[in-house]
């Protein structure tokens, strides 16, 4: 995939993404399942891969498994500017001063901007680049590789970077040739990216189910998680998708992955190609583990459907109150709420952060931010679409489910 710089265009338009009827049925209310909160992870390609790892570095409490990134690059890398986003953060041209980066990262862990980088040391991280990637160019990954060895044991990091791969998802049964850079962004590499990506986050699993799937698909509303409104206003999509095998609908204990697509790579654009074509559903049929496909879509700053990692819809689009980040970190916790055995068993709220200040579940602090009540637990924006999980404990109240 290319980038067209169209001068007639404003900055945010030219942005033209690291990437590229619904085939699930009616669209329902993402249901709950028996998700342990130690069991999540998420992964990304291209845009999608800034946005994994966004949500690792800002929401470490709740991602304890880790990230897999193919094709991405340091954190807060744009730093809210479309021409560092597409220059230093994906061409490799000029400097993205990794130890600035990584100065921003340890302030905001201090103040609460994201989660305690402390989180980190014993996730997981697969990091993925391929030789003749000419979107994201090797050495901006390289740089996410040394800003990972800073927080991650290093022991608990991958990272393949050897294989002839272009800008796309390397599987072993679908897609474009290897070398290939063009929609879907989906290339058959004869390398189970996904396979390995998960048996590195979770360990050793069954084999993979190469046959028909047992499980089904769900087309998710997505428009929950922004408080009822219209999140194609910010760049989401009105729905979602999941692939669930029949053992989580039936009620056992499973784990969650959050895939996120990159751009122009969307149900809207590319069909069931990442939702189904990545390899992720073989391994997750035959180990328990629901797979959810959050959606992007276009917006006039925001034209191929990129997740934000540059700041096109939020300034605060890399923080634990960013609205994007908000949204997704909700439907996980949604989902993981339905586990007798995590910590959601207290008495507890769904609810915008407004009305958690309007009952006094929380209260706005001097940065204009929502607090819980005692605990002082950062809840994000003080926002009617700003929707958290609080729960009230005998010490106080406690943000996204946890009552320790």
């Amino acid at each position: 995939m290319t980038f067209q710089r169209l001068s007639t265009k404003p900055a945010s338009a030219i942005l033209a993404c690291l990437l590229s009827s619904s085939a699930f049925g009616a669209v329902v209310v993402l249901p709950k399942y028996n998700v342990s909160v130690n069991d999540v992870s998420v992964s990304g390609l291209s845009s999608g891969a800034y946005m994994a790892a966004q949500m690792h570095f800002a929401y470490s409490k709740t991602i304890k498994k880790g990230a897999g990134i193919v094709a991405g690059g340091p954190m807060y890398c744009s730093q809210g500017s479309v021409a560092i986003a597409t220059g230093p953060c994906m061409a490799d041209t000029g400097s993205r001063n990794l130890a600035y980066l990584q100065s921003v990262v340890n302030t905001w862990s201090g103040n609460g901007y994201i989660d305690p980088t402390s989180n980190m040391a014993g996730s997981k991280v697969y990091l993925f680049s391929g030789t003749l990637d000419s979107t994201v160019k090797q050495p901006v990954m390289n740089d996410l590789n040394t800003m990972y060895a800073n927080y991650v044991t290093p022991a608990n990091i991958t990272y393949k970077n050897n294989i002839a791969a272009e800008h796309a998802m390397p599987t072993d049964f679908s897609g474009n040739g290897c070398s290939t850079n063009a929609t879907p962004y989906v290339n058959n590499c004869n390398l189970d990216t996904a396979g390995d990506m998960l048996k590195w986050l979770y360990g050793t699993l069954n084999a993979k189910n190469v046959g028909t799937l047992g499980g089904t698909f769900i087309n998710f509303d997505q428009a929950t998680f922004w408080g009822n409104a219209n999140p194609t206003t910010h760049g989401m999509a009105s729905s979602g998708y999941a692939y669930v095998p029949a053992n989580c609908t039936a009620g056992q204990v499973c784990k969650l992955h959050v895939a996120l697509h990159g751009c122009k790579q969307n149900v809207a654009t590319v069909g069931v190609n990442y939702n189904q074509n990545t390899g992720y559903n073989r391994w997750a049929d035959t180990n328990n583990m629901i797979v959810l496909y959050p959606q992007a879509t276009t917006t006039a700053a925001n034209p191929n459907g990129c997740w934000d990692w540059w700041g096109y819809d939020d300034v605060n689009f890399p923080a634990k109150s960013g609205g994007q980040m908000v949204a997704i970190k909700t439907m996980i916790d949604r989902v993981v709420s339905g586990n007798a055995a995590a910590p959601f068993t207290c008495s507890g709220w769904y609810d915008s952060n407004y009305w958690h200040v309007y009952y006094g579940r929380a209260y706005v602090g001097s940065d204009g931010q929502a607090y819980a009540v005692n605990s002082n637990q950062y809840l994000g924006y003080y926002t009617t679409y700003a929707y958290t999980n609080v729960r009230r404990t005998s010490a106080g109240y406690y943000a996204h489910g946890s009552c320790a």
